[in-house]
């Protein structure tokens, strides 16, 4: 069995329940005893001090010995103060003063550990903290409770800043209490045995627990083997802890029996890394240091003995090697070598996570150069630089910027140059021409120094950051604590005897999946495919409902849906179904109708539906939504859905909340009710369904089910066809839910004093806010929430500029957007804000965002305490006057409405959309406000639909005709109070507004005639020739005025559209939105006494000249759309007619679509959609899955499903003739209830031949 090579495995302990109980315990003990007062001098030590009596060993916390406390010769970054503990302790707080009754105190520090006073590790506050704030004077006690705990012998603080007054000085105590455990060394091929105690019982708990520490990133910890093949191993792969676990259920792996997971990174850096295995029952939780991941598991652990085999020792043998942190790009580190030697060569080991940086330079003699060996995208690279010649590349190894340690091995002799890169020769060269290599005796490693210090080194792609061991220079190791010590070499801004490489990707900041990558200070989430956006992915790109789409002004089609926003939940796609209201349309794998046969109590009949979304995604939509309703059809013949004797539930079906529940569609949640049993129509009135009567005769119980809480229906049983005759059959619609309670969710605050107050809003690593408001106040508090010195605050700070300000600990931010225009017009605006570890953002409608990136390794977590004020502060103090709506913080509502019910001051909702939102009403519809939100009241529009949008276009077949009359004779307008009335009678029409779209391929043809009783009119024709004529005759004894347009053949079958504006005697005229002209009429320039529309063939006799006459006794032969004549759409009241209208239809006119097809018209309008099966069209302007591309495809499927259809037709029609001839000898009369039923059940059961008799049988 392998074994980690040089790990040391501290304490691995299996405890049973109540051990590990004690163990828990023992947590609690008193860990805070002062342990620098008993430390002799020899303890201390420094980099450097003062005087003699500056020395590190009177830097005891609240002594006066000596001058007081410590002090370094010199005061730069690199001093240290060092005390050394006799053993390993465990350290839980630090406490720090500056030298006594002097000007010398540190106002910023670092701490680092380490066992053997070798290879420190920085101690972090937080995942990005490494400093701790020192002093601000010389005698008071700055004191810090380290959480975790520092478990080590060796302590040293670093001063990183310090009064500018003074110097460095220091007294110092650190508080905790012994640490002992037990230690095993391991050399890679020995190995602890532990042998089953077979007598002992598996405990209700099982623990793993042991600490290691190691130079090597791969080996094997701990593996456990069970009798029933089950086992764990816990292994260590690329510095990363691996935990597989089988349970041995399987006798093959699989990925049910199989768990993988991956814990912890950079584990190799000879630090102590705790691992912690707890299980209890199935749940299992695995934790690496701070980092934990639950999961569950199969399977049981079980007691173990423990034995040994192999070079064993059982003390902690400590590495040797320096490694040295390049901290920033001026970093470098220049070391001596042999000046003049014929050869030049370097080993080292490095680790970054830079793409880029330079590891060593070497000025050469002779040749007049240098060698450069440096990182590019990954990859490491030798240069051979000479002036005058083109320089000559080494290329070698790939991905090396992956955090682990790659050793290099570099050689240059005579003409001969070679790069080894972890053991593998890369390549190797021989230079052109007869040069030799002589070094000029410095290695520059990580950089550059200045040009002020005369070297000629060179740095093309900037400086290395990362970590270096193991240098050796022509075969001889450097001793890197001579360099520290000033004794060898230079260097600037490292770190010596400490590796600072840390994994910024642990833990994954990257939400929602996305895939985190990093360099040496900084992390970058990339996004792509995750439907999200943002510095960390936390920002959806789709919206939380239909509701919002349709307010975007989106049309029925699929949109993928995020109901919780930035939440955890992932969106899913769905159909969004835009009538007055938006409806939102969630399918499921049953929506074909299913018949039940040969059941009973014993032997029940389940069936299961399957949604399109996760459980927890339906129930944010469903809350989200103001409505929900799913209709339930039940079909019955002989079988009872409650047992007359006990009263107990034959059939029933489970919702959302796995609750039986036995009311039917249409019933509220009344126990065995179905909708007849409310309405009183029973066909039995002794049961409240029509089912329970037990006819032998199909019935159903029918209806939709509204109950929020109840939904979706997830399951449905039946348990009474089993007796002969016995049958049931059901159908479940898909669930349909309508509204967004948080979208108009609002209040109005009308006093600066007035605010509504929310518990305190968590959002340490992540925060976004939303909402929308509008005032015409100048100023004013939106939000604000505050912590101890940590707060967030959103307000408008003058009428244009909008401000987002907050603290997370690195002293208060500031973001603002300023707008051209003020944001106190009474118009609803759009706030969004967001705060994360990388940055800050401010967002105002589309304005451009604004941004504020995070300060480098500073505070990340925002602590928050105090309640949330909304509308205002908790001084009472710059509160908000008016309108806020829609609030939401990390995706979920706030609900204003309530709160504002019973808080003085504040209003609950909000009126005066329409000035914001009456844009979206298009095509002359009027918006009207309503309580919570608007609609568009299309009236006097030719369109329909919930924006107006949507046209009403007409096929009109040969011969047809439209007829719109304005009044049937002249007497009767006097007194007409319709809308007509303003076309005729004694007023004079001076102008009219004409808009149509058409489609044909005959000529002559009629679209439009308008008619008088004075025998004026104006015609709109398609010439023989294929011209647009527009004839205006305004004077029944003038020749009328004819407005042609010859630029192309208007009966070409495609979309042209048609828009004529008359004013007097001047008439505009627009052909498909490029030919316009104005002509000026010579008739007249009034239209008297209107009298009807004509579209389509003109069927009486008039006085008109002989092209219209030509063109009017052809009609019309193709699609007319959006007919308008100012206020009066003839379509609309032809097709669609809302309240009786003096319209006549003769011919075949039936609606239609107009739409041209792919590729033939610019201007693409929408496509009608069904409600029933919700098959329409996708939105292009959204991300769409499986979007419909091919029009072609979907005229091959309708031309099939046509064709299917009238089989099915002819096959129903046949088996119901049959049926009804059978029925007509076997029952002479049955009610009207059970028909009805029974003729829709036959028309979708007898479809197919019922040979079959399974339990469970589908009929399409």
């Amino acid at each position: 069995m392998g074994s980690i090579t040089g790990a040391v495995l501290k304490t691995l302990l299996l405890l049973s329940t109540q051990n590990w109980n004690r163990v828990i315990a023992g947590n609690s003990y008193d860990c805070d005893e002062p342990l620098v007062s008993t430390l002799s001098q020899a303890s201390f030590s420094s980099s450097s001090e003062l005087s003699s009596s500056h020395g590190a060993g009177f830097a005891r916390l609240n002594r006066r010995d000596g001058a007081g406390g410590w002090s370094p010769l010199v005061s730069n970054k690199y001093q240290w103060l060092q005390i050394d503990l006799g053993e390993r302790m465990e350290t839980t707080a630090v406490a720090t003063q500056g030298g006594y009754g002097s000007s010398n105190w540190v106002t910023s520090y670092l701490l680092m550990f380490s066992d053997s006073g070798r290879n420190w590790k920085q101690y972090r506050q937080e995942d990005s903290i490494w400093g701790f704030s020192g002093n601000a004077n010389a005698d008071s006690v700055v004191y810090y409770r380290l959480q975790p705990s520092i478990k080590a012998r060796f302590l040293r603080f670093i001063p990183l800043e310090w009064n500018p007054r003074g110097r460095i000085g220091m007294r110092i105590e650190v508080f905790g209490c012994a640490y002992r455990s037990e230690v095993v060394d391991l050399d890679g091929k020995s190995s602890l045995l532990y042998r089953f105690d077979q007598n002992s019982l598996s405990p209700v708990k099982d623990i793993i627990s042991l600490k290691f520490k190691t130079m090597q990133s791969d080996g094997i910890l701990l593996h456990r083997q069970g009798q029933n093949g089950d086992h764990i191993t816990l292994e260590l792969r690329r510095g990363r802890l691996f935990l597989l676990i089988n349970s041995g259920e399987a006798k093959l792996p699989s990925t049910h029996t199989l768990i993988s997971l991956t814990l912890g990174s950079l584990l190799d850096d000879q630090h102590w890394h705790s691992v912690l295995i707890q299980r209890v029952g199935q749940q299992v939780n695995f934790t690496v240091d701070e980092h934990r991941h639950r999961f569950h598991a199969q399977g049981e652990f079980s007691f173990l003995d423990l034995d040994y085999e192999g070079n064993v020792s059982f003390s902690c043998s400590q590495s040797q090697s320096v490694p040295v942190t390049f901290l920033s790009p001026r970093s470098y580190l220049a070391l001596p070598g042999f000046s003049g030697e014929d050869k030049l060569s370097a080993t080292f080991q490095f680790r970054t996570w830079n793409k880029a940086g330079l590891l060593l330079f070497s000025e050469l003699q002779l040749v007049s150069g240098g060698l450069l060996l440096f990182l590019n995208d990954g990859k490491l690279k030798l240069n051979l630089h000479q002036p005058g010649k083109l320089p000559s590349d080494i290329t070698a190894g790939v991905g090396l910027n992956d955090g682990q340690w790659h050793s290099i091995s570099l050689s240059a002799k005579r003409n001969h140059l070679s790069v080894v890169v972890d053991g593998q020769v890369a390549s190797a060269a021989s230079f052109l021409g007869p040069e030799q290599i002589y070094s000029s005796g410095t290695y520059y490693f990580g950089g550059c120094p200045d040009n002020s210090f005369g070297s000629k080194c060179k740095n093309p792609l900037g400086g290395f950051q990362g970590c270096m061991r193991l240098i050796s220079i022509s075969n001889k190791a450097v001793d890197l604590i001579s360099v520290q010590q000033g004794s060898l070499g230079n260097f600037s801004d490292l770190q010596i005897d400490s590796c600072g490489i840390t994994d910024r990707c642990l833990p994954n900041y990257c939400e929602h999946g996305g895939e985190c990558s990093q360099s040496w200070n900084t992390f970058h989430c990339n996004c792509a495919n995750t439907g999200y956006t943002g510095a960390t992915c936390h920002n959806s790109i789709y919206e939380q409902s239909c509701e919002s789409y349709k307010h975007r002004g989106n049309t029925s089609g699929f949109y993928y849906i995020d109901s919780d926003g930035s939440g955890p939940l992932e969106p899913f796609l769905l159909y969004c179904n835009m009538t007055e209201t938006a409806w939102t349309v969630i399918q499921h794998n049953g929506s074909d109708l299913t018949r039940v046969r040969n059941t009973n109590p014993e032997n029940p009949y389940a069936g299961f539906f399957e949604y399109v979304a996760s459980v927890e995604q339906l129930q944010a939509t469903i809350n989200l939504a103001e409505h929900c309703e799913q209709e339930l059809t039940y079909y019955c013949k002989k079988s009872r859905l409650v047992n007359k004797q006990d009263g107990s539930p034959l059939s029933w079906w489970v919702g959302r909340t796995n609750e039986t529940q036995t009311y039917w569609g249409g019933s509220l949640p009344d126990p065995q009710k179905c909708t007849c049993g409310l309405e009183g129509n029973c066909i039995d009135s002794q049961y409240y369904c029509n089912c329970d009567a037990d006819r032998n005769e199909w019935t159903n119980d029918t209806g939709f089910l509204s109950y929020k809480e109840h939904l979706p229906v997830r399951k449905i049983v039946v348990t009474d066809t089993g007796r002969p005759h016995s049958e049931a059959a059901y159908k479940l619609g898909p669930l349909l839910c309508r509204g967004d309670r948080s979208f108009w969710n609002s209040a109005s605050f009308n006093t600066e004093a007035s605010y509504l107050h929310f518990p305190t809003f968590h959002g340490e690593l992540s925060a976004d806010v939303s909402f929308f408001f509008k005032t015409t106040a100048s100023s004013g508090v939106f939000l604000e929430n505050l912590g101890i010195t940590d707060f967030i605050r959103i307000e408008l700070r003058s009428p244009a500029v909008v401000t987002f300000s907050f603290d997370v600990g690195n002293g208060p931010f500031e973001i603002s957007v300023q707008s051209p225009t003020h944001f106190n017009d009474n118009q609803w605006h759009h706030v969004r804000v967001e705060r994360n570890m990388k940055e800050a953002s401010l967002q105002v409608d589309q304005l451009l965002p604004k941004t504020q990136p995070a300060p480098a390794d500073g505070h990340v977590l925002l602590q928050l305490n105090s309640q949330l004020f909304v509308g205002g502060t908790a001084t009472r103090q710059r509160g908000f006057l008016g309108c806020i709506r829609s609030l939401q913080l990390n995706g979920m509502s706030l609900d204003l409405e309530e709160r504002a019910k019973v808080t003085p001051g504040v209003e609950p909702g909000c009126r005066g959309h329409c000035s914001s939102y009456g844009k979206l009403c298009q095509n002359g519809g009027k918006c009207r406000e309503k309580l919570s939100g608007f609609s568009c009241d299309c009236t006097f529009s030719a369109y329909t639909g919930p924006f107006c949008s949507k046209e009403i276009s007409a096929y009109f077949g040969s011969g047809s005709s439209v007829i719109y009359n304005f009044q049937e004779n002249y007497s009767l307008s006097k007194n007409s109070s319709s809308h007509a009335a303003s076309f005729h009678g004694d007023m004079k029409l001076s102008r009219e507004m004409i808009k149509f779209s058409f489609r044909t391929t005959r000529a002559p043809s009629l679209l439009l005639y308008v008619s008088s009783f004075y025998k004026e009119y104006l015609s709109v024709i398609i010439a023989k020739n294929g011209d647009l004529q527009i004839r205006y005759k305004l004077n029944r004894y003038q020749e009328p005025d004819v407005v042609n347009f010859d630029f192309k053949n208007m009966a070409d079958g495609q979309l042209h559209h048609v828009e004529i504006n008359r004013e007097e005697g001047v008439v505009f005229v627009e052909i498909d939105e490029n030919a316009k002209r104005q002509v000026h009429l010579s008739s007249g320039t009034e239209f008297s006494a209107v009298r009807s529309l004509v579209l389509g063939r003109i069927l009486e006799h008039s006085d008109i000249d002989q092209e219209t006459a030509l063109a009017g006794a052809q009609g019309f032969l193709g699609c007319l759309s959006a007919v308008q004549l100012s206020h009066v759409a003839p379509l609309k009241a032809a097709l669609q007619p809302s309240h009786p209208a003096p319209i006549t239809v003769s011919g075949h006119v039936t609606e239609s679509s107009c739409v041209a097809q792919a590729g033939t018209d610019a201007t693409s309008r929408e496509r009608t959609h069904s409600f029933a099966d919700h098959s329409g069209t996708r939105d292009d302007r959204e991300p769409l899955a499986n979007a419909i591309r091919s029009d072609s495809a979907v005229i091959g499927g309708l031309i099939a499903v046509v064709i299917f259809i009238l089989l099915c037709i002819a096959a129903i029609a046949v088996r119901i003739y049959q049926q009804k001839r059978l029925y007509k000898r076997n029952e002479a009369k049955r009610s009207e209830n059970v028909d009805s039923a029974e003729a829709v059940l036959k028309s979708e059961l007898n479809i197919q031949s019922a040979v079959n008799e399974n339990q469970k049988e589908y009929f399409f």
